[in-house]
Order: C-alpha cells, then structure tokens, then sequence
C-alpha cells in the first residue's frame, strides 16, 4: 500500500509540471482574446450600415440637384462673379450628376459592402480634400445649415 501512495504522490508532483505547462500558453491565448473583444464589439464601420447606405442614396439622388447653389456660391466667393456665371455652374451641375449617380448606385446596391468590404460612402470625403471633396449627404438649402459652405460666423 505504502509502493501505491509514493507512485501516486511521484505521478502528482510530475503531471503538477506539466499543468503549469499547459496553463500558461492558455492563459496568454485567452488574456489576448479578451483584449481584443473589446475591437470586435465595435468595429471602426460600425456606423455605417445598409439602411445608412440606402438612406444616403435616397438622398443623394433625391437632394442631390441642391449642390448646384452653394458650389456656385463658394466659386463666387473664391473666384468672383464672372468664375461662379461659367466655371461654377459647370462644377454644380457636374457634382449634381455625381450625387444622383451616386446615389443611384447605393439605392440599387444597398444591401451588399461593395466600397472596400463596407458600407463606406462611395464619393470622396471632403475632409481630405481642399476643394473638391464631397460631405456624406447633399447641402442642406435654407437660411441655417449644419455646414458652412458659404457663411461665416
């Protein structure tokens, strides 16, 4: 009985070893899992869905007539009345046809990612460009807008 419980006790103190072993490469997988759970909870395309895809589509091909008025303002302001009576209608009507195409495109093809996997917004942001970049949805036309176009304060 004695030879059984020192064999046991040898057997314990081995396989104690080898759990730790085990343990640790299990541990750092896990600890890595749960740091990223956080990432995968909310990725960086979160806000960007179908119905947002589909909703600036409807807009764009809707509104999107209404960027004719403030690209003319703006060549106005930058470039003076006789740029803004040729150069900016052309650029107006030309960004008009881009949203409504555009937006035509994300009506049809809303519920598939085609924009890089996402449902990212297909014309050029227009953080990233001086001139010619484009906001999300069309201008807002009115007395107020949430974006500055023409005005300043």
């Amino acid at each position: 009985m004695r030879r059984n419980e020192i064999l046991r006790a040898s057997l314990v103190g081995r396989y104690a070893g080898m759990r730790m072993k085990i343990f640790l490469p299990v541990a750092l997988v896990v600890g890595f899992a749960a740091a990223s759970w956080g990432d995968i909870q909310d990725p960086p395309a979160n806000g960007h869905g179908p119905t947002r895809k589909l909703g600036r589509g409807l807009s764009n091909v809707v509104f999107g007539w209404s960027d004719v008025c403030p690209t003319v303002a703006k060549v106005n302001q930058d470039e003076g009345n006789l740029a803004a009576a040729g150069y900016g209608v052309v650029r107006g009507v030309g960004r008009g046809f881009a949203r409504f195409g555009v937006g035509l495109y994300e009506v049809l093809l809303f519920p598939f990612p085609v924009n890089r996997g996402t449902y990212m917004p297909i014309l050029p942001s227009n953080i990233h460009y001086i001139h010619a970049g484009y906001s999300e949805f069309a201008p807002e036309l009115g007395n107020e807008s949430k974006y500055p176009y023409v005005r300043y304060y």
